[in-house]
């Protein structure tokens, strides 16, 4: 619950109020009020209850969600380069709209629940910056502790806030019934007609009911299908929208309380510790979207898409609890300029919702792929896709109104952070295959070392190397230069697999070219994590004698060379070359033991 649907969980704190902001020109009138419940029922039925739960969570990769697992899920074996292209491209841009709302969420999230404090008393209205700064820093200071040790009270917290939901809104919704007439979809359709454009601007703050709903598909790998939708059903969906119905109740009956309708629905005693409970929620929501991005970034990098970060597992038990202590303090640095350029929740709610409105179309242009993955017929898949991607367009269309706003700042991000992805990608592909080109197969080199005299030492060298059948540059220099090998040598080519987890054990590749040459092919998904220690135990239990202490790890460390003089390829190769300079040392990523390891350096032109 704290995980999965902590970001949803929270939007009743802005949700509604932001549909009766003055700047969209719609009053809390009673038709208004009954069109725009009615809207907020019908996008979180349709658009999470069916949608998502029932159609888009079969999209598993193996067990895995997100947008770059169904990326990697729907991308073509074939050579369709044009919708490989296609889905590569839609995927990656995605999965970088989601870095802003890593960004975003922690803002409006808790700055919503300071703000609560200004119902009780005007005293606190200059103390809700310096509080809500004061509340992230701790939040991702703790970061480095890990998700374990606090996640043992995120799931009593977050029920107790959903019942809390439930119940305020239960007992306003009971004082005026009338409001349940909203569940009739023809006061939506009369709210449009009403408003004309002015209802549709206001498309964009009924999106925010929903925002978060994209995190249930992303931690299907964490939980699994069956316990999310379960607790869709039976707490979140019903405490939600009672949540939200009984603000609509107390609009009816006091249409000046549009102020903060969530807070009004407490009672005066109840005030204090309603903030203390949704400043809560919200650090757990964010909780939930800082973790969010470590995953995702996990992903990204293990598939190709961005350079070697330092990643730090904060649990022996569990595999998918890590930290990223450089992405860590940048989504920081980045949540306090958001919080003191937009200084309130309202502000915030402009820039909110244009990420994640597109990332949903992107999901539902890739689930079309993934219907007809699994066979269904064509006629259905474009149906369901057409209909509620037509809704997701419209959110879409009605957030990009916001741009000038503060929309344009999860889009900036997301583009440079696109930009990142495939420069990365590229200029990765291009230097394997320049190493490539200068690289002779590992046979032909054991053939000219048969044929020369060569001294040889006892104990195991290994040799890291990207390409499986190339010798590595490390081994070809340390021959040329010192003219000794190890009597026993292993070429280890760690290799990322397009699923999310591989059982290395069953899968290693062994092969013995030559007496004492070893070419050994370890393979690991992208949600998988490599380490040389344990590649070692696996090889060791195969018959092998490697002592790591008495190892020598050969490394190769390439330094780019731009040979372009002016132009847009210049800045990319510069931009790659200083990418690849501050990526994380392999000895540090797979944990090799620092003092048994030898690196090679070579310059490349690129």
């Amino acid at each position: 619950m704290g995980v999965v649907y902590g970001d949803i969980g929270t939007s009743p704190l802005y949700a509604l109020r932001e549909c009766f902001n003055p700047n969209h020109g719609v009053l809390p009138t009673e038709s208004n009020i009954l069109g725009v419940l009615s809207l907020i029922f019908w996008s979180l039925i349709l658009l999470i209850s069916v949608w998502y739960l029932l159609v888009i969570m079969r999209a598993d990769n193996d067990g895995e969600g997100g947008i770059l697992a169904l990326m990697e899920l729907v991308k073509p074996s074939n050579n369709k380069k044009f919708i490989f292209f296609l889905i590569i491209t839609v995927g990656l841009f995605g999965a970088s709209l989601l870095y802003g709302d890593g960004i975003i969420t922690p803002a409006i999230s808790v700055l919503s629940a300071m703000e609560g404090l200004t119902i009780a008393s005007p005293f606190f209205e200059h103390l809700i910056i310096p509080l809500t700064i004061t509340i992230l820093f701790i939040l991702f200071f703790l970061q480095k502790n890990g998700t374990g040790k606090v996640g043992v009270v995120f799931g009593p917290i977050t029920l107790l806030w959903f019942i809390s939901l439930g119940v305020l809104g239960a007992i306003s919704t009971f004082q005026n019934t009338h409001i349940l007439e909203a569940i009739n979809p023809i006061y939506a359709i009369q709210f449009f007609y009403n408003n004309g454009f002015h209802g549709f601007v206001i498309l964009g703050s009924v999106f925010l009911v929903v925002t978060g709903g994209e995190a249930l598909y992303a931690d299907m790998g964490h939980f699994g299908a069956k316990p999310i939708r379960l607790v869709w059903y039976t707490i979140v969906l019903p405490c939600l929208l009672l949540n939200y119905f009984g603000q609509g109740a107390l609009l009816l009956r006091e249409p000046d309380t549009i102020e903060n309708p969530f807070y009004h629905l407490a009672p005066e005693w109840a005030l204090y510790p309603l903030v203390i409970l949704a400043t809560l929620a919200t650090v757990i929501a964010s909780q939930a979207v800082i973790s969010g991005a470590f995953s995702l970034t996990q992903q990204a990098l293990q598939l190709g898409y961005l350079p070697r970060l330092r990643i730090i597992h904060t649990s022996q038990d569990e595999r998918g609890q890590i930290y990223i202590p450089q992405l860590n303090w940048l989504l920081f640095i980045a949540t306090v300029i958001l919080v003191l350029q937009f200084k309130n929740s309202s502000n915030l709610a402009a820039a909110y919702g244009i990420a994640v409105t597109a990332t949903m179309v992107i999901t539902s242009f890739l689930a079309f792929f993934a219907m007809r993955k699994w066979r269904w017929p064509l006629i259905t898949a474009i149906i369901l896709t057409a209909v509620f991607i037509s809704f997701d367009l419209s959110f879409f269309a009605a957030n990009s109104l916001k741009i000038l706003h503060g929309g344009w700042v999860p889009l900036v991000l997301g583009i440079a952070i696109y930009f990142i992805m495939t420069t990365w990608n590229w200029g990765r592909k291009n230097l394997y295959k320049k190493i490539e080109e200068q690289t002779q197969p590992i046979e032909r080199f054991i053939d000219e070392v048969m044929s020369t005299r060569v001294v040889t030492t006892p104990g195991t060298a290994i040799y890291m190397s990207s390409n499986p059948k190339g010798t590595p540059p490390a081994l070809i220099k340390n021959l040329k230069h010192n003219r000794i090998l190890h009597k026993q040598i292993i070429v280890l080519s760690i290799i990322y697999q397009k699923v999310p987890r591989v059982n290395t054990e069953e899968t290693i590749e062994i092969e013995n070219p030559a007496d004492g040459f070893y070419r050994i092919v370890a393979s690991y998904g992208f949600m998988d994590n490599a380490n040389i220690k344990q590649i070692i135990e696996i090889l060791n239990k195969k018959g092998f004698t490697i002592k790591i202490e008495k190892t020598t790890f050969f490394l190769g460390r390439e330094l780019l060379i731009v040979k372009d003089k002016v132009g847009f390829h210049r800045f990319r190769k510069k931009l790659f070359a200083l990418l690849s300079r501050n990526s994380q040392r392999a000895t540090e990523f797979f944990d090799i033991p620092t003092d048994r390891v030898f690196e090679v350096g070579s310059q490349i032109e690129i």
